[in-house]
């Protein structure tokens, strides 16, 4: 009898398996992790899960996997990514990422170009809430600034990549915090303020490392002028997200603001501000299906009984909240091992993460903090990653020469750990 629930529990576990061992081996066969769509991989698991339901018709079958898919908070995530998507394309394409950047490189002398990129890059994550976006920004100015002061360029485009880490695990509009808030059921403010309780002291080190590594660099290139006033787009959203508006009501703030300057300032006309938003709208396409089809796939894990099964084995062993709360860490960093992308990885371990922290107690604002800063640590320091493939290819150099450079993922990662083990902060922790 035992034997026989062991079995059924990993058949029903097993949509989730075809979709790793899929996605991997075919990722390793073409040498090439992002050869392979995640929307296909995710589209065979999905296939193969409602193929596995017994004693229903076709439609039955199709019906339990698009309730799982419907979820009131899985559509209100939908909604925040379709309006961070509009904010993010029209802020950028009226200049406001370039005159932050800029902001930053002008303010900040030469000896502490390093701390000033590192912190432009935790400003701007923090501001546009993807670090691929960040990367994307700063490398190419990292480059020159390294070419210039001759300076390493695998550690200061380290420098860049961990910065961006910092607002990918924080930032409002990051797609790792709006997944992870979602799927623990809390505020994303009441998360920011945990979350920063134990990573900013990190960053605060980080940067202080790069204070002193930087002493000796000196450029000798003037940096260009900048126009403060398209900062201020992002300046609103972090200012209105931390004063704990709801973050719908933030991004439409945004997304006008954007609007006003950018045509005021001539950056674009009405009709080309449009434009953007609808670009930046379809940009969130992929990552809107791959998130319902994650949601119906666990829809049928639930529907099976793998849910309950993977609790049972996980928590037989646990002992109190500190096991529970190694074990989603542990569920997280593994998964985001094997899909290469840490919102996928909360997506897909995000549920269950709240079943273990319901059943031993743990404060859904830590659990969704663990969820993810873990997340943000497994991508920040995998070199097949799309961050790390981003930043090798725009300063062409190997993606492993960027690893030992990344000092904030990796302090970041052992301070999330120490506040697990040593239960910091201990208002979170009873």
């Amino acid at each position: 009898m035992f034997n026989r629930q062991i079995i059924k529990g990993w058949l029903a576990l097993s949509p989730l398996v075809v979709f790793l061992v899929f996605y991997l081996v075919f990722s390793i066969l073409a040498h090439d992790f992002y050869s392979v769509p995640i929307t296909v991989a995710f589209m065979v698991a999905s296939a193969y899960s409602i193929c596995l339901m017994r004693g229903m018709n076709l439609n039955e079958r199709i019906k339990v996997y698009s309730k799982g898919a419907a979820h009131s908070n899985l559509l209100m995530m939908v909604w925040i990514f379709i309006l961070a998507g509009a904010f993010a394309y029209s802020a950028r394409q009226m200049g406001a990422i370039q005159a932050t950047v800029d902001f930053f490189l002008f303010v900040f002398p030469s000896h502490l170009l390093l701390a000033g990129l590192f912190l432009a890059a935790c400003f701007i994550s923090l501001s546009v809430g993807t670090s691929v976006g960040t990367i994307v920004a700063l490398v190419p100015i990292a480059t020159g600034i390294a070419q210039e002061t001759g300076v390493s360029l695998p550690m200061i485009v380290g420098t860049v990549v961990g910065g961006a880490y910092f607002g990918d695990n924080l930032s409002f509009i990051s797609d790792t915090t709006i997944v992870a808030t979602q799927t623990q059921g809390c505020c994303m403010s009441d998360k920011f303020r945990l979350n920063a309780r134990i990573v900013v002291p990190a960053a605060v080190l980080v940067l202080f490392v790069y204070i002193v590594m930087g002493r000796h660099i000196h450029l000798t290139q003037q940096l260009q002028d900048f126009d403060w006033v398209l900062v201020l787009p992002y300046l609103l959203v972090l200012i209105t997200a931390v004063m704990g508006i709801n973050v719908m009501m933030v991004l439409v703030l945004g997304i006008l603001s954007t609007g006003v300057i950018g045509i005021l300032r001539g950056s674009y006309r009405f009709f080309e501000w449009l434009t953007a938003m609808g670009e930046g709208i379809l940009s969130m396409g992929e990552l809107i299906i791959v998130t319902l089809m994650a949601a119906g796939m666990v829809g049928v894990i639930r529907h099976l009984g793998g849910i309950d099964f993977i609790l049972q084995s996980l928590t037989r062993r646990i002992s109190g909240k500190r096991g529970a709360e190694l074990s989603i860490a542990g569920l997280v960093v593994f998964t985001n091992f094997c899909t290469a992308n840490n919102t996928i990885a909360i997506l897909t371990v995000g549920n269950l993460a709240k079943e273990i922290s319901q059943r031993f107690g743990i404060d859904p604002r830590r659990s969704a903090s663990i969820l993810d800063t873990f997340s943000c640590f497994a991508q920040g320091i995998i070199p097949y990653g799309a961050q790390m493939l981003m930043a090798s290819g725009l300063a062409v150099i190997n993606p492993i020469e960027i690893i030992p450079y990344l000092y904030y993922p990796f302090v970041m990662g052992a301070c999330m750990l120490m506040a697990i083990i040593f239960r910091y902060p201990r208002k979170y922790s009873l």
